[in-house]
């Protein structure tokens, strides 16, 4: 019953999530940039606002606290590149862009609804599971809203970037879970999410295990630029040949 509405609660975080980011985007799509911008602000703001109250109240109760709850998990690089997307400029705002839109999504989906062991270990209203749910939404939201306002750039040459990108989070977390026994980036273990699928291929190896993740990590930015260019060709082609069918 409380799996039931677990679920129940996080899909209606979802489908909230989507109607607002298609509703915005779509009411943005040919506003200039500082009116597309100021969606992408608040977002900043409410992530990482929620966020802070969470982590505020657990150290409330244990001052240590704050060492588990660091913005070094897949899902909470975003409380880092959404501020990023929102106030920086250049090519700087073009890659947190472009990373707001790959890992946005899968953050939502995998973060707010199979978000593994995490949520079972705590009442369906509990402050952690409510934050996480709002703040992982808040994640997808901005992905949609990025793509259906036309703010993305998802350029080739920011490609490598987007994987310096990763990178400067995995490294860090990596040794941050050594020292203090975390599994930031999930680069320890799956612990209960679809990364447990690697962890017992490779029979849990210390080395082939992190090294796996973050090849996945590489794979699936890869594959969303590929899917990306594919679909503004295919809509370039439409057009073209819609044009070229009323002359």
């Amino acid at each position: 019953m409380e799996n039931t509405k677990r679920h129940v609660a996080f899909l209606a975080a979802l489908a909230l999530m989507v109607i607002l980011a298609v509703v915005l985007g779509k009411r943005n799509r040919l506003a200039d940039d500082k009116i597309k911008n100021k969606v992408l602000i608040w977002s900043a703001i409410l992530i990482d606002g929620f966020e802070l109250i969470k982590i505020a109240m657990a150290c409330a109760d244990d001052p240590a606290a704050w060492t588990m709850m660091l913005p070094l998990f897949l899902c909470s690089i975003q409380l880092i590149t959404i501020p990023l997307a929102a106030f920086s400029k250049g090519r700087v705002q073009e890659a947190a862009l472009d990373f707001v839109c790959i890992f946005g999504i899968l953050g939502a989906i995998f973060g707010v609804y199979f978000a593994g062991q995490n949520y079972s270990c705590y009442p369906v209203l509990s402050i952690d599971n409510v934050v996480s749910g709002i703040t992982h939404a808040i994640s997808g939201f901005a992905s949609l809203y990025i793509l259906i306002s036309g703010m993305s750039s998802m350029k080739r040459h920011n490609i490598p970037v987007t994987y310096a990108i990763i990178m400067a989070f995995c490294v860090p977390a990596y040794l941050v879970n050594k020292i203090a026994g975390c599994n930031y980036m999930f680069l320890m273990r799956g612990d209960g999410t679809p990364y447990d699928i690697l962890y017992n291929l490779v029979g849990g190896s210390p080395v082939l295990y992190p090294l796996g993740v973050i090849l996945l990590f590489f794979v699936y930015i890869a594959a969303f630029y590929q899917v990306y260019f594919h679909v503004q060709a295919v809509l370039r082609r439409k057009k073209a040949a819609a044009m070229s069918g009323q002359a």
